[in-house]
């Protein structure tokens, strides 16, 4: 498994990239969040250890990047110890949260952790199925016919929801509640309307029906 590690301590940065490749990890090395982002986008990590604070950004502002495309498990790393800071790395989108100076040992444990998580989550969860699309949420994958399609993590998000409440109206509170403020994200209902617009334009096909003042209805298709 490849691990990036965004840490602008050297010193610790090369001491934990040393102790998860004893374990048998790749690691990938970056100490500013653009480097780290840059490795993300290109390397396609399997995990991901990201500082709070970092010389050109916030820890919480990558974190919130990374989830706007991947569910990768992400193990926040800071030197404040303060509960509102634990508070917003989670609600950021991390899974883990670690206040240094911590034990390389329970790092490595924790980080094992969140990964058999998430791998046991993508081997358990179902296949979702609609006309031609199939969605795969363990491994964030979704086909139409045997064409592949690519969606931001909003979308995948959007598309899943309708897949579980087929032939159901959901009201557009729901929808807003379910993929937004449930990570505390305060969002306008323009933001809802854009998503499903491109949502749309992605899978092709009218599964999609607006509900004049209520929300939408995914139409299940013989």
């Amino acid at each position: 498994m490849k691990i990036l590690i965004i840490e602008d301590d050297a010193g610790l940065n090369r001491g934990i990239s040393f102790a998860l490749e004893q374990e048998g990890y790749e690691t990938l090395m970056a100490r500013t969040l653009k480097e780290g982002m840059e490795f993300f986008e290109k390397e396609k990590p399997d995990g991901v250890l990201l500082d709070l604070n970092l010389p050109d950004g916030d820890g919480i502002e990558g974190c919130k990047r990374i989830r706007e495309t991947s569910d990768v498990p992400v193990l926040m790393l800071t030197a404040r110890d303060m509960e509102v800071d634990e508070l917003m790395g989670l609600t950021s989108g991390a899974d883990d949260y670690m206040t240094k100076p911590f034990s390389v040992a329970v790092l490595k444990v924790r980080l094992k952790n969140i990964l058999d998580r998430k791998q046991k989550k993508k081997e358990t969860e179902p296949i979702l199925s609609s006309g031609e699309l199939r969605v795969n949420p363990g491994n964030l994958r979704v086909f139409c016919g045997e064409k592949e399609l690519e969606l931001s993590m909003t979308e995948f998000r959007l598309l899943q929801y309708f897949l579980e409440n087929k032939n159901q109206v959901l009201l557009k509170e729901q929808i807003l509640q379910h993929i937004w403020d449930a990570d505390g994200n305060y969002v306008e209902e323009n933001t809802l309307s854009v998503n499903i617009s491109r949502l749309r334009r992605k899978i092709g096909g009218n599964y999609i029906r607006t509900i004049q003042g209520m929300g939408y209805l995914w139409e299940e298709k013989p």
